[in-house]
């Protein structure tokens, strides 16, 4: 019998990417109900899957159909929702990026789920991708040290993403203006941090992965219409991270590059809301021997179910200290690359 899956919000990140991945594994999941903040929206998309609506969270997480918790709300509100979803009983959470907004509540969730044995999975889609797991291969088997890293996002306006700084406590945009006012340091601080914890979050867990000690921030600063540039050192490893949303709608480019000091690792991953199959992995040596791994139909929304129905089979374990450390480093780098442009020195 397939799980019952509830999932809290009704966005366009839960009509294009969760139904139809729950839909390519209808027989080992069923979404059951689905919940809205009060816009009405769950009504049709519980329609289109035979599932019942409702608004709030109150409903869903009441619903006995409902084992599985998927958290597709604003970001503040992530934390206490996960609670909610533990003291109601819930066998696991599935919650998009990012887990808490602040580094307590991500250690008070972390507990929270260790101690009732609730399965927690962060809906990190880039570090379940396929494509991510053949590119370490090839860092670990050719076993050269990692000299720098970058991540390109070049990206077209996008409602989902302007939506992350819709939650900033600064004045709104001028009349006319097509975006905040950056030149106020609050504001460009302030927008710094949201993208880094609410965007670039996708990919800091491969960052990671690969160097997990923040030494420093060398610099920060906001990018018109909407965007930022980041470099920071880790693990001895300069990092550069570079985004912006083009007005004119230009094609998504969504790019990680790792040198080290033999060749040069591309993953280039798909755009958002488009099930494209996996990223492309390129790999460039010092002789300039282009290697094209093959790509694979399964994405990292849909491996990422996968490994949910591991945990919830017990094939799996759930890496709570890992979960924790990924939402630490996301926050200390936003926090530190906001605190940066405050103090006038971002640039």
């Amino acid at each position: 019998m397939p799980t019952g899956v509830g999932i809290v919000g009704a966005g366009p990140g839960v009509a294009a990417l969760h139904l139809p991945t729950l839909a390519r594994l209808s027989g080992r999941f069923e979404v059951v109900h689905i919940s809205d903040g009060g816009s009405g929206r769950a009504a049709g998309l519980a329609e289109r899957v035979g599932a019942r609506a409702s608004s709030g969270i109150d409903e869903l997480l009441a619903d006995d159909r409902v084992e599985v918790v998927v958290l597709c709300s604003p970001p503040a509100e992530h934390a206490a929702q996960i609670l909610a979803a533990v003291a109601a009983g819930k066998r696991a959470v599935l919650c998009e990026k990012p887990l808490a907004t602040t580094a307590e509540d991500a250690a008070s969730v972390i507990d929270a789920c260790r101690a009732a044995g609730t399965a927690l999975l962060v809906g990190t889609n880039h570090f379940y991708d396929p494509a991510w797991g053949r590119a370490r291969h090839h860092l670990t088997a050719g076993g050269r040290p990692v000299c720098a890293i970058s991540l390109t996002l070049a990206l077209p306006p996008n409602g989902r993403y302007h939506e992350v700084v819709t939650e900033l406590a600064v004045p709104a945009p001028a009349p006319g203006r097509g975006g905040p006012d950056l030149s106020v340091p609050q504001i460009a601080a302030a927008v710094v941090r949201q993208l880094l914890t609410g965007l670039a979050v996708h990919d800091l867990p491969m960052v990671r992965d690969l160097a997990p000690e923040i030494e420093e921030v060398v610099f920060a600063r906001a990018v018109a219409p909407l965007g930022f540039a980041v470099g920071y050192v880790a693990s001895g490893i300069p990092v550069r991270l570079a985004t912006v949303m083009l007005p004119e709608g230009a094609d998504a480019l969504w790019r990680l590059h790792i040198t080290t000091d033999v060749d040069r690792v591309e993953v280039s991953f798909p755009p958002a809301f488009v099930h494209a199959g996996s990223a492309t992995v390129r790999v460039t040596s010092q002789d300039g021997t282009i290697t094209t791994y093959p790509t694979v139909s399964e994405d990292g929304y849909l491996a990422e179910w996968r490994a949910m129905a591991d945990l919830l089979d017990g094939h799996g374990v759930v890496e709570y200290d890992e979960l924790l450390d990924d939402a630490r480093y996301a926050l200390r780098l936003a926090e530190s690359a906001a605190e940066l442009i405050l103090q006038g020195a971002g640039s």
